[in-house]
Parts: C-alpha cells; sequence; structure tokens
C-alpha cells in the first residue's frame, strides 16, 4: 500500500530511470519528470550519427518501460524552477509538482568552454537532434564533393575533423572511417570516397587520455589503422565554416580545412545546477557540478539528492567520472536510502561506485577494455563491447532490434539509416562550396580560453 511519501525525478535518463525502477515495490508515491518521452541509450547515440542505427532502435517511451509500475507517473515538462519553502518544482508552464524527496538527474549538456558560437559549425553529441544533424553533415559532405569541380574544394569536403579524443571521438572516427572505406566506397562515380581524411583532434598527449596507457596506445594503432589521423597535444583555439584552427604544444599554429567538424570535446552539467546553487544554496565544483553528501544528498538538504553528470562527489580523493555507470548505481542507491532512511528510519551507508570498467570501441573487431585489472583488446574487447551494450538498452524489444541490425552490417557493410534529414540540403550549397549558416570527458586542454 503507498504511503503520503511523494518522490519526484527530474529526468529519466540512467540516473533518473534507474532509481524509479529500484522503487517499483516501495509504498511511495512516485513521479518521473522528463522534458522529453524517452529514455535515450546515449552510449549508442554515434552510430545514430553515423547511420548504423535509427533514433528509435536506441531510445525507448518511459512511459512503455514503467507501465508496470502502479506506484509511477510520468510526467513530460521541463523544470525551470524550485521552490524550496513549499517543496515544489516549477514547470516552464507555470505549474508546479510537490515532492517529499526530490532526486535530480537532468543530465549534461556539451561545452564548448566559452566558445559557444562555435557550436553552429561544430555540434554536439548529446541528443536524437543532433546525432540526426551529424548524419546530415557526415552524408552530405559526400553528396557535395560529388558535385564540386575543384580538386581542392572536393578535399575540403571529403576532410573531417572530430574535436575531442575521448571514448565518444574515438568511436566517432572509427566508424566514419569504416563510412568512408566500406559503406560508401562504391556508391560514387566522381570521388573515392575511401580517400577521405579524419582528423581526431585531441588536447592531452594520447588519445583515451583516461584510459591506461596500453589501451591507449593500441586504440591509436587501430585508428591509424583505419586511416585516421590523430592530433595530439593539440588545443583549438577556432572554429569556422572552413575548418579548425590548432595550436601545439611548441606554439605552432595550423589549419585543418574541414567541411565537417563534430565535437565531442566536453560537457557541462544541464541548467538545474544553477537552479539549485540559487534556491537551494548548494556549492558547484569548478566544472559546474553540484557538491553532494557522500548520500549524494544537497548540503543543508537532506530532502534533495542530485545524481549522475550533475553531482560532483569523490571517492578515493579523486571525482566519480561522468559515464552511465556512476548514475544508474547512484540512482539505484538513492532510491534504496529514501526507502529506508526515509520510511523505515533506518541507517545507510554512504555511496560506494564499483567501477565495473571501460569499454571504447574503434570498428569492425576494434576495441579496447579495461575490467579491474583486465585490460583486453581486438575482437574479445569488441565482443564483449557488443554483449555489455544489448544487455544495458532497456527494452528487449530494442535489443532484438539492434543485434539484427549490428549483424547484417557486419556481414554486409552497409549502414541502413544512411538518410539525410533534417534543414533543406540547399542550406549546404555545394556550388558555391560554402555551408550556410542554416546548417547548424574530456579535459580542458582541448580548448585554447
Amino acid at each position: 500500500m503507498q504511503t503520503g511519501h511523494r518522490v519526484l525525478i527530474l529526468g529519466g535518463g540512467f540516473g533518473g530511470l534507474y532509481a524509479a525502477k529500484a522503487l517499483k515495490k516501495a509504498p511511495l508515491q512516485v513521479t518521473v519528470l522528463d522534458r522529453r518521452n524517452f529514455h535515450l541509450f546515449q552510449p549508442l547515440l554515434y552510430q545514430v550519427a553515423t547511420g548504423a542505427l535509427s533514433p528509435g532502435e536506441i531510445a525507448s517511451p518511459l512511459r512503455a518501460v514503467l507501465r508496470r509500475q502502479k506506484n509511477t507517473r510520468v510526467l513530460l515538462g521541463e523544470a525551470v524552477d524550485l521552490d524550496i519553502d513549499f517543496n515544489r518544482v516549477i514547470l516552464n508552464d507555470g505549474q508546479g509538482v510537490e515532492f517529499d524527496s526530490l532526486i535530480v538527474a537532468t543530465g549534461s549538456t556539451d561545452s564548448y568552454f566559452g566558445h559557444d558560437n562555435w557550436r553552429r559549425n561544430a555540434p554536439g553529441l548529446k541528443t536524437i537532434e543532433e546525432a540526426t544533424e551529424i548524419r546530415h553533415k557526415i552524408l552530405y559532405a559526400f553528396e557535395a564533393a560529388e558535385r564540386e569541380p575543384d580538386p581542392e574544394k572536393q578535399r575540403e569536403w571529403l576532410s573531417f575533423a572530430i574535436v575531442g579524443g575521448g571514448p565518444t571521438g574515438v568511436e566517432l572516427a572509427g566508424a566514419l572511417a569504416e563510412i568512408a572505406h566500406d559503406t560508401l566506397r562504391h556508391d560514387f562515380r566522381s570521388i573515392r570516397p575511401e580517400s577521405a581524411r579524419i582528423f581526431l583532434i585531441e588536447g592531452a598527449p594520447r588519445v583515451l587520455p583516461t584510459y591506461p596507457t596500453d589501451l591507449s596506445a593500441k586504440a591509436e594503432a587501430s585508428l591509424r589503422r583505419l586511416n585516421v589521423a590523430p592530433r595530439t597535444g593539440a588545443m583549438v583555439t577556432n572554429v569556422d565554416d572552413n575548418g579548425v584552427t590548432v595550436k601545439a604544444k611548441d606554439g605552432t599554429v595550423s589549419k585543418i580545412a574541414a567541411r565537417t567538424v563534430i565535437w565531442a570535446a566536453g560537457v557541462a552539467p544541464s541548467s538545474f545546477a544553477e537552479i539549485l546553487e540559487r534556491r537551494a544554496r548548494a556549492t558547484r565544483a569548478r566544472n559546474g557540478r553540484v557538491i553532494v553528501n557522500p548520500d549524494c544528498s544537497v548540503p543543508g538538504h537532506p530532502e534533495i539528492f542530485v545524481i549522475g553528470d550533475l553531482a560532483y562527489l569523490e571517492q578515493d580523493g579523486k571525482p566519480l567520472p561522468g559515464v552511465a555507470q556512476v548514475a544508474i548505481q547512484q540512482g539505484a542507491y538513492v532510491a534504496k536510502l529514501i526507502e529506508e532512511r526515509r520510511l523505515n528510519d533506518n541507517p545507510f551507508p554512504p555511496f560506494h561506485y564499483f567501477d565495473k570498467g571501460s569499454l571504447a570501441v574503434i570498428g569492425r573487431a576494434r576495441a579496447v577494455a579495461q575490467i579491474g585489472p583486465l585490460h583486453l583488446s581486438g575482437l574479445l574487447a569488441w565482443l564483449t563491447w557488443l554483449f555489455v551494450h544489448l544487455m544495458y538498452l532497456v527494452e528487449f524489444s530494442n535489443r532484438v532490434l539492434v543485434f539484427v541490425q549490428w549483424g547484417f552490417l557486419y556481414i554486409t557493410f552497409n549502414r541502413g539509416a544512411r538518410l539525410i534529414t533534417g534543414p533543406d540540403s540547399s542550406g549546404y550549397s555545394a556550388a558555391s562550396s560554402e555551408q550556410s549558416s542554416a546548417a547548424n570527458e574530456l579535459d580542458r586542454s582541448t580548448v585554447e580560453h
């Protein structure tokens, strides 16, 4: 039987969804509020951006996922303010949703480190809209090159720059290389897609800087075999219609002429961090995240919990990374804490993150993995990556669809979602070789301030 205790969860991402699922049998009134009506499996978003998967294959409607939870309701809306005095979240339409316990899991967004004007030429990869925009840019670049009579401008269209050498950047670079060398190889008559140049720009001395050195080296070797050119130790100083300007550690400035630039270089907490700072007097770390107590609560407000990418919590002297596993474990932890401490008044230990390892795929049968002391690379790491990602897809139907698509891709090299959608392609004028303004956790060292 439900009690009067109301739990409000902001965000239907990994943290919010797993918190809601963990409260399935609790005698509570649970509300999940999100501005989108679906849960997005972000680790596979790059495959939407490169045409391997369709958006619906990595997204699940929240109502469908939670329909069997009788104590849970789903609301579509955006939280824009917080009324601390009356324990109420204010929505963008002026309505309020009351709570007794609040779980804030609103995630993160792209960070351009103070250069938001770069967003127009270098879209990030956090939403389905951004993924389809990137897919548009990638595929249209080959179409524009096919029509371009000037060899130099054609070369610019066939040059791609990815800013950020973390897992997202590495996975994008590998997938883009496979598109050029395999998927599109025989589809054009005036160009050779396999001649495309792919640059991966990283501010740290090596790609995958948070991974062990040996795995980072193996990932870079795999990228080079795919003809991807890593540019490490390079800081981005400008992004425009014609490419990226970078500055090497020795001070040398150079321009990478590339019509297609993709941003994978930084994340920032969602805007709700500012609301918590203003309304709940929360303290924020240098990276903008909300500093929380060991039990993930906001200091001075035991009824408010912050989890996932929005939370700053140190363990063993190091901040927890902004990865899905942290959000999942924090979501389940806070749900259990609310049930035990708030309802049963039982003591509860502080949150402890169990690191299950790190995985990054570079391409077909190429991946690196760290699982405890075990370091894997090549085919075995790739198979591990496939299995883990399939198992963490929320709905069984999505697992089946993705498994079938991956099998088809492996056998045929064909990416079935190669659709140029979104704004009118005339926004990218191939005749003039000018992109219209209508087309739209890596370390800070990638960008020069």
